[in-house]
């Protein structure tokens, strides 16, 4: 499915939509169930080439949701500035759609270590000792990028 931009002014370049994705804090997980029942979820993540890495829990909703469906929207808010006597917002934004599944061995280690350099950057071989210890404690997953767009009020 093609999607496009209503504000095609406000499109920033793939390499401005990639920047706010490795910079970006955290991102808001979208999914529906079978049903339709929609659900959103603030995600911890990692940006790596063609993908989106971000960890879990060894159970719960959104595990079953994405058991259910694979289809996501993973979308990511950078920089903004509420503008008071504008009645607007400076921002910028970035929406990914893409099919999530998980990852196990070699890859979920490469992306847990991801997230360690993401968030942990200055403590990696900490990081790496978290991981063989505690990486039984958490499932990966992966965010196979389909396509994606950056937005901005600037």
């Amino acid at each position: 499915m093609e999607r496009t931009m209503r504000r095609v002014d406000r499109a920033l370049s793939e390499e401005e939509t990639k920047t706010i994705l490795t910079k970006g804090e955290y991102g808001i997980l979208s999914i529906a169930s079978n049903d339709g029942q929609p659900y959103g979820v603030p995600l911890s993540y990692s940006y790596a080439g063609a993908s989106i890495y971000f960890h879990c829990a060894l159970e719960g909703r959104l595990i079953d949701t994405v058991h259910e469906n694979d289809k996501v929207s993973f979308c990511v808010v950078g920089k903004t500035q509420v503008l008071p006597g504008k009645f607007s917002t400076k921002y910028e934004s970035v929406i990914v759609f893409g099919k999530v599944s998980e990852v196990i061995g070699d890859e979920k280690h490469k992306g847990l270590l991801e997230l360690a350099r993401k968030y942990s950057g200055s403590f990696i071989k900490e990081g790496l000792q978290y991981i063989k210890n505690d990486g039984g404690k958490t499932k990966v997953y992966k965010i196979t990028i389909e396509s994606m767009t950056g937005k901005a009020r600037k």
